[in-house]
């Protein structure tokens, strides 16, 4: 069993958890159990997380059909597919010996899992060394189908737009969001991918390089807090989850844990900050399409502003 870093001890502490190890660190494997290994292979897409190769922290969508993702055993997860080149994790899960944090998750009914390690290209995919697998609860997980194009109607990439503050367009795509995921990483450059969740508008665009958005209740790890704690850097990953497009943010973040600002968002324990450096917005990047969400019935409402 894994022992939690001191970001991680430090942000449960300052949340007011008493002895927070002795019962959510058992929900830490460093294997895959049958059942979550038999829900892998059903699902179609995974999010990775890693460093670049300046240190700049990515989220990235892998896609395919059911298959893409297997487990040849317990401490082994293998992807059948790489990034585009011009993906901000192309060169590095090109290469041996990348940290990755991970997230499967199964909008269909509400299902997700974190993997954690160290990957290494093998072939058309990725091979990737487990050392953590936790499972997560379905909270803020809008329920959606998906349907899978063939590669000429979809995944084309037709246009890729960089720079280092969000347009007026990006800032809709992010202030009408109802999902994105964050990676972050420990001191150790130990890599961890997450979900964000809520109702359309939870994710505040407060100028073109800064965003917000709260932190709802969750399962009490705070396990992406814990590395800001100590490392700043974060990666997002915004899907378009009609057109297939992604919007990758990379900056860094910060948690703020006044009390009355939080008091103002329904649901916030505590806010947490993103400063935009670095963007790359891709027209038609996945094959995935999915369905209008059916939202959670624990997202909390959003104030109007």
């Amino acid at each position: 069993m894994a022992d939690y870093h001191r970001g991680e001890l430090a942000v449960q502490h300052r949340a007011g958890l008493r002895d927070p190890a002795a019962g959510s660190l058992r929900a830490i494997r460093d294997a895959v159990p049958e059942a979550a290994a038999l829900f892998l292979a059903r699902q179609p897409m995974i999010v990775i997380g890693a460093a670049d190769a300046s240190g700049r922290l990515w989220s990235t969508l892998l896609t395919g059909a059911p298959g893409l993702l297997s487990v040849p055993d317990p401490r082994t997860l293998t992807v059948a597919a790489l990034p585009a080149d011009d993906d901000p994790l192309g060169a590095v899960l090109r290469e041996s010996g990348t940290r990755v944090g991970m997230i499967a998750i199964e909008p269909a009914t509400r299902r997700r899992i974190r993997l954690n390690g160290v990957a290494r290209a093998e072939g058309d995919g990725v091979r990737i060394a487990l050392d953590q697998v936790i499972g997560n609860c379905p909270k803020y997980l809008q329920r959606r189908a998906y349907a899978l194009l063939p590669p000429d109607r979809g995944g084309r990439r037709t246009a890729v737009r960089r720079g280092e503050a969000l347009t007026a367009v990006q800032q809709l795509t992010l202030a009408t969001a109802d999902s994105f995921f964050i990676a972050t990483a420990s001191p150790d450059g130990d890599a961890d991918a997450s979900h964000r969740g809520g109702n359309p508008g939870f994710l505040q665009v407060l100028s073109p390089t800064r965003l917000r958005w709260p932190d709802y209740a969750g399962n009490a790890m705070f396990l992406t807090l814990g590395n800001l704690e100590l490392n700043p850097g974060a990666g997002l990953l915004v899907p378009d989850w009609e057109t297939g497009d992604l919007l990758q943010l990379s900056g860094t973040a910060r948690t703020v844990w006044d009390g009355a600002e939080a008091a103002a968002v329904p649901g916030a324990q505590r806010l947490v900050e993103f400063r935009v450096e670095a963007v790359q917005e891709t027209r038609d990047a996945v094959r995935l399409r999915w369905s209008d969400p059916d939202f959670s019935r624990f997202n909390p409402p959003v104030a109007q502003r």
